[in-house]
């Protein structure tokens, strides 16, 4: 137990560290290449923040443990709005700038959607997981496309390449790049090991670890990514990165971990968690997507989302120990 809070400790501090270098080697290579820190956001960061959510997902459902490869999946959906969208907005109030963020807030909550509409009959089968799959390979196409367009029309425009020789030179970008994202996936697996032994030692079951301990530390890139960006002002890779992170989740890790072993849904995940992750995401979808002006997500609102996120742990959590 104590090497396990030692790991737990270790893994937050280094995890921060490598975050930020991570998000200094995006947003130059971002730059350099004329692509939108949007797209890296939603792509590079999302991805690459949601490796852990694959890997433990995919792991859990090949050993036969449904309620971590569910868990963590919707669990981590429910930390990346609630807890880091709210932290980040308490920190420095979320712009959103762009316009690809306006179409990816309504593909987010059909998704939701569609995951909810999965679960009604109690299991998600490979034709289901399939479904999910096919969809994220078409999403992650759409992205390209548009990163490509964006890419053309901003080499055309030398007003945004004329502070080039300000950035950092983009072989170090890169390298930081790498080097902060094979940091984040290691840092986050050592302290969700950490946590993953200590609730055990406490006999909570597998979904109850899915949802809080093994979401919460595979949604540490995220936040660690997330509150970074806030900090030098790049809103759309804070904002992209959760919301294409929880495209990934629902689709990408779900998906994948339905396809390796197709799982029952409990009521509780439907009832509970799908309901929770669903209602956050149509109130994301309500502050953030600006129907008539630009989107904002300010103090107030990031409390808001910050407190529901307390409230469902803490319910898990009272639940867990009541049962």
């Amino acid at each position: 137990m104590t090497l396990a809070f030692c790991m737990l400790i270790f893994g937050l501090a280094f995890l921060v560290w490598s975050a930020d270098r991570f998000i200094e080697g995006a947003a130059a290579v971002a730059q350099h290449l004329g692509v939108p820190t949007l797209l890296i956001g939603m792509v590079i960061v999302g991805f690459g923040t949601s490796a852990p959510e694959l890997a433990v997902s995919a792991l859990a459902a090949y050993q036969g443990n449904p309620g971590i490869a569910l868990g963590n999946a919707y669990g981590s959906n429910i930390s990346n709005i609630a807890l880091i969208l709210g932290i980040t907005a308490l920190i420095s109030p979320i712009m959103v700038h762009s316009q690809v963020i306006r179409k990816e807030l309504p593909i987010l909550t059909l998704v939701t959607c569609l995951a909810a509409f999965q679960a009604l009959d109690g299991y998600l089968s490979r034709v289901d997981a399939w479904i999910l799959l096919g969809l994220f390979g078409a999403l992650m196409g759409w992205n390209i496309k548009i990163g490509l367009q964006h890419h053309n029309g901003f080499t055309e425009n030398k007003e945004n390449t004329k502070h080039a020789e300000d950035l950092m030179p983009i072989n170090w970008a890169v390298i930081w790049l790498l080097i902060g994202l094979i940091l984040l996936v290691i840092s986050s697996r050592i302290l969700v090991w950490g946590a993953v032994e200590i609730a055990h030692g406490f006999g909570v079951s597998d979904l109850i670890i899915g949802l809080t301990i093994v979401a919460l530390g595979t949604s540490l890139p995220e936040l660690a990514s997330s509150v970074a960006a806030s900090r030098k002002g790049e809103h759309d890779i804070a904002l992209g990165n959760v919301v294409g992170s929880n495209l990934f989740n629902t689709l990408a890790a779900v998906g994948l971990a339905g396809a390796i072993h197709p799982m029952t849904v409990g009521p509780k995940v439907l009832k509970r968690d799908i309901l929770v992750m669903g209602v956050l995401t149509v109130f994301l979808f309500m502050i953030a997507y600006g129907f008539r002006k630009m989107g904002r997500i300010n103090r107030f609102e990031g409390a808001l989302l910050f407190i529901c996120y307390l409230g469902y742990m803490t319910f898990l959590v009272v639940s867990a120990f009541n049962k």
